[in-house]
């Protein structure tokens, strides 16, 4: 076998740590280890979600061997070169797992690789992609029949996640809420007072319940904290948040007035605590998605004490939120035709199209999500329901090795052809 190149087009932190990762395991495993004959580029395409550390988090994957940020995506697309000019072997297959669909076309074409793209509930450009692997049947059931050949069920690369999560010791040995405030300044904002005041309201209630903020690799503790204190966040006393203090221990905490410490997750991913949670508080966004991979029962929060204090907008109606003089005005219109939709929030509610996570929104109150929270730790099958239903709307494991076989097949077919 001619020497391969296997390039991967992948793009925000939920794809380069539940899709990239296991994807390359498996590659590795199948292809083998040898260098000079499997080549394992990745490139990223531009995402509203990046954290930024998406570079070091693949570049961690001894897997890899090649790794482009994503500043410099467009310029290959539309060019074909890379940053640092890479090379390309005259055989390979591009493998999409993250970003938009078209980009494998473009490129698989540019570079004459067979192409293989991972799609969880859509497949698009059929007559160009040489196969798709689909997470569900009801995926390739859309598909007009002269192109039926090309898919295969594969399952659920975020299953992946849950069935390695499932070997893992018990990080707790009794119940444990983990807080998802957000990453941007204008979440965290409300965010944290909030979460820190249900958690507070819950503590007096039940003592024995553990508390983990899961920090955003983007955020520093100290920064974070600041959200906390009364003297440089008006809502920790519009939402009655206790004081807290960040301690430099290990694992670092905030410890309140009342003797209540929740410590701070800085890993990410951190898919083994996140998979112990009884239940988690979130705001809206990918965290949403992530939990409902893992089937971590969740309740989703967007307080509305402060409608321009949202202003975590992505693309033009970010920018317009935070333009000098009419950004106030605009993002509370916004914020408020945004609050009047029907529409579902939360990822695992929008795949189900019904509600199967509570989605809180408005002039919510602490101690109000504070007795829900209680209810449904003294109703533990209510948070068990919740848990099946989440992991039903999702495929089963085994996605990553069956891509792999894919992959396979492909060069094998392309060799086949060359030779005959």
């Amino acid at each position: 076998m001619p020497p391969i190149d296997i390039l991967i087009l992948s793009n925000g932190p939920g794809e380069v740590t539940t899709w990239v990762r296991p994807v390359v395991q498996a590659l590795r495993q199948q292809l083998g280890e040898d260098r000079s004959q499997i080549r394992i580029s990745v490139i990223l395409s531009p995402c509203p979600n990046a954290t930024g550390k998406e570079i070091d988090i693949i570049l961690s994957y001894p897997q890899v061997d090649r790794v482009q940020p994503a500043q410099y995506f467009w310029h290959f697309l539309l060019w074909g070169k890379t940053q640092e000019n890479w090379d390309w072997r005259s055989q390979g297959v591009v493998i999409f797992l993250g970003g938009d669909q078209f980009f494998p076309v473009v490129i698989g074409k540019r570079l004459g690789y067979s192409t293989v793209v991972y799609a969880e509930w859509e497949a698009r450009w059929h007559a160009f992609i040489d196969r798709f692997a689909v997470m569900k049947p009801e995926v390739a059931a859309k598909v007009a029949p002269k192109y039926a050949h090309k898919f295969t069920v594969v399952g659920d690369l975020m299953a992946e996640v849950q069935q390695h999560e499932k070997n893992q010791q018990d990080y707790f040995n009794t119940e444990l809420i983990g807080l998802l405030p957000g990453s941007k300044p204008a979440k965290l904002l409300q965010g944290v007072p909030f979460t820190l005041a249900v958690a507070e309201y819950i503590y007096t209630e039940r003592m024995q319940t553990k508390f983990a903020i899961f920090v955003a690799p983007t955020l520093d503790l100290q920064v974070l904290a600041n959200f906390a204190a009364p003297q440089k966040n008006p809502f920790v006393k519009i939402f009655g948040s206790p004081k807290a203090e960040l301690l430099d221990t290990q694992p670092p905490v905030l410890k309140t007035t009342s003797g209540l410490t929740i410590e701070l997750v800085t890993r990410n991913p951190a898919y083994d605590i996140l998979s112990q949670c009884r239940l988690c508080l979130t705001t809206v966004g990918a965290n949403t998605a992530e939990l409902g991979c893992l089937a971590v029962p969740m309740i989703v929060l967007l307080p509305t004490q402060q409608l321009d204090a949202m202003k975590a907008w992505d693309g033009l109606p970010g920018l317009l939120a935070n333009f000098p003089g009419i950004g106030s005005t605009f993002a509370k219109i916004t914020n408020w035709l945004f609050l009047k939709r029907k529409a579902l929030l939360a990822w695992p509610n929008i795949w189900a199209q019904q509600m199967i996570v509570p989605e809180l929104k408005g002039q919510l109150q602490p101690a109000e999500v504070a007795k829900m929270v209680l209810d449904y730790l003294d109703h533990p099958e209510k948070l068990e329901q919740m848990r099946l239903k989440l992991q039903s709307i999702r495929g089963k494991a085994g996605a990553a090795r069956k891509i792999a076989q894919l992959v396979r097949e492909e060069i094998e077919t392309k060799q086949n052809k060359r030779n005959s």
